[in-house]
Protein backbone atom coordinates (compact mmCIF):
# COMPACT_ATOMS: atom_id res chain seq x y z
CA UNK A 1 0.00 0.00 0.00
CA UNK A 2 1.46 3.34 -1.06
CA UNK A 3 1.68 6.16 1.48
CA UNK A 4 0.28 9.49 0.41
CA UNK A 5 2.97 12.14 0.02
CA UNK A 6 1.39 14.96 2.03
CA UNK A 7 4.07 17.50 1.18
CA UNK A 8 3.64 16.95 -2.57
CA UNK A 9 -0.14 17.09 -2.21
CA UNK A 10 0.05 20.34 -0.20
CA UNK A 11 2.36 21.88 -2.82
CA UNK A 12 -0.10 20.86 -5.54
CA UNK A 13 -3.01 22.47 -3.66
CA UNK A 14 -1.08 25.70 -3.03
CA UNK A 15 -0.01 25.83 -6.69
CA UNK A 16 -3.61 25.19 -7.81
CA UNK A 17 -4.92 27.96 -5.51
CA UNK A 18 -2.27 30.37 -6.81
CA UNK A 19 -2.94 29.62 -10.48
CA UNK A 20 -6.76 29.45 -10.43
CA UNK A 21 -8.12 31.01 -7.25
CA UNK A 22 -11.78 31.13 -8.27
CA UNK A 23 -11.86 27.48 -9.33
CA UNK A 24 -10.12 26.53 -6.09
CA UNK A 25 -12.55 28.51 -3.92
CA UNK A 26 -15.55 27.15 -5.81
CA UNK A 27 -14.34 23.61 -5.27
CA UNK A 28 -13.69 24.20 -1.57
CA UNK A 29 -17.16 25.74 -1.10
CA UNK A 30 -18.83 22.86 -2.95
CA UNK A 31 -16.99 20.33 -0.77
CA UNK A 32 -17.71 22.13 2.51
CA UNK A 33 -21.34 23.13 1.84
CA UNK A 34 -22.85 19.67 2.51
CA UNK A 35 -21.04 19.59 5.85
CA UNK A 36 -22.59 22.93 6.79
CA UNK A 37 -26.03 21.64 5.81
CA UNK A 38 -25.62 18.48 7.88
CA UNK A 39 -24.41 20.60 10.80
CA UNK A 40 -27.47 22.86 10.54
CA UNK A 41 -29.89 19.92 10.44
CA UNK A 42 -28.26 18.14 13.37
CA UNK A 43 -28.12 21.35 15.39
CA UNK A 44 -31.81 22.00 14.79
CA UNK A 45 -32.73 18.46 15.85
CA UNK A 46 -30.59 18.78 18.98
CA UNK A 47 -32.22 22.10 19.87
CA UNK A 48 -35.68 20.53 19.51
CA UNK A 49 -34.65 17.58 21.69
CA UNK A 50 -33.28 19.89 24.40
CA UNK A 51 -36.43 22.01 24.27
CA UNK A 52 -38.66 18.94 24.58
CA UNK A 53 -36.63 17.61 27.51
CA UNK A 54 -36.79 20.95 29.32
CA UNK A 55 -40.56 21.12 28.76
CA UNK A 56 -40.95 17.58 30.12
CA UNK A 57 -38.80 18.40 33.16
CA UNK A 58 -40.89 21.51 33.91
CA UNK A 59 -44.06 19.45 33.62
CA UNK A 60 -42.70 16.81 36.02
CA UNK A 61 -41.53 19.48 38.46
CA UNK A 62 -44.95 21.15 38.42
CA UNK A 63 -46.58 17.76 39.05
CA UNK A 64 -44.23 17.09 41.99
CA UNK A 65 -45.01 20.53 43.44
CA UNK A 66 -48.75 19.85 43.18
CA UNK A 67 -48.33 16.48 44.89
CA UNK A 68 -46.34 18.12 47.71
CA UNK A 69 -49.04 20.78 48.14
CA UNK A 70 -51.76 18.15 48.24
CA UNK A 71 -49.88 16.17 50.90
CA UNK A 72 -49.46 19.29 53.02
CA UNK A 73 -53.17 20.08 52.75
CA UNK A 74 -54.04 16.53 53.88
CA UNK A 75 -51.84 16.88 56.97
CA UNK A 76 -53.69 20.01 58.12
Amino acid sequence: MKMVDIKAWAEYVVEWAAKDLYDFLTTVILVVMPLFLVNAIVSQKLAKMIEAREKDQKKKQKCQENIAKAKQLKKH
